[in-house]
C-alpha cells in the first residue's frame, strides 16, 4: 500500500470492546475518587463530635471499611454513612449528641439484607464499643452487603 492510499483510508477508531474498557475505568477512577471525597467529609464529620461520640465513630468506620470495602464512606443528613455501588445508604451512624440521646445509634436502610423471617432490627444502640459489640457489628455489616 502506497502513502497515499495510507492517507486516504479512514481510522474505524477504537473498537466496541475498546470503548467499554474505557468506559469501564472511568467509572473506576469516578468512584475511587468519590469514594475519597466521602471518607474525607466523613472524616471531617466524625472530627466534630465530642470525644465519647467520635472515638466510637472512628472505630465503627474501621469496622465497617474492612468488613464491607464495596460500600463508600460518605455523610448523609450530616452523619457518617456507607453507601452501595448506587449511592444509596446502606447502613450510618447517629451519634448521640446529634439529638440529645443517651445512646448513639447503628442504622441500616432497607438495602441492608438483615432480613430474618418477618421481623428483624434495623438500628442498634450503643452506649460504647467493647469486642463483643465490635464482633456482632462486623458481622452485621458482612451481611448488610451479602
Amino acid at each position: 500500500m502506497t502513502s497515499t492510499k495510507k492517507a486516504t483510508q479512514k481510522s474505524k477508531g477504537f473498537s466496541d470492546f475498546e470503548r467499554a474498557a474505557m468506559k469501564e475505568r472511568a467509572l473506576e477512577l469516578k468512584a475511587e475518587t468519590e469514594k475519597a471525597d466521602g471518607e474525607k467529609g466523613l472524616l471531617a464529620k466524625i472530627a466534630e463530635m465530642p470525644e465519647s461520640d467520635r472515638s466510637m465513630a472512628k472505630r465503627l468506620h474501621a469496622i465497617v471499611m474492612k468488613n464491607a470495602p464495596t460500600l463508600s464512606p460518605k455523610t448523609w443528613y450530616g452523619m457518617p454513612a456507607y453507601a452501595n455501588r448506587d449511592g444509596k445508604v446502606v447502613c450510618f451512624f447517629q451519634n448521640a449528641d446529634k439529638f440529645k440521646a443517651r445512646y448513639a445509634t447503628l442504622g441500616f436502610s432497607d438495602l441492608a439484607n438483615l432480613d430474618e423471617g418477618d421481623m428483624w432490627p434495623t438500628s442498634f444502640a450503643l452506649k460504647k464499643l467493647t469486642s463483643a459489640e465490635e464482633k456482632k457489628i462486623a458481622s452485621l455489616v458482612k451481611k448488610a452487603v451479602r
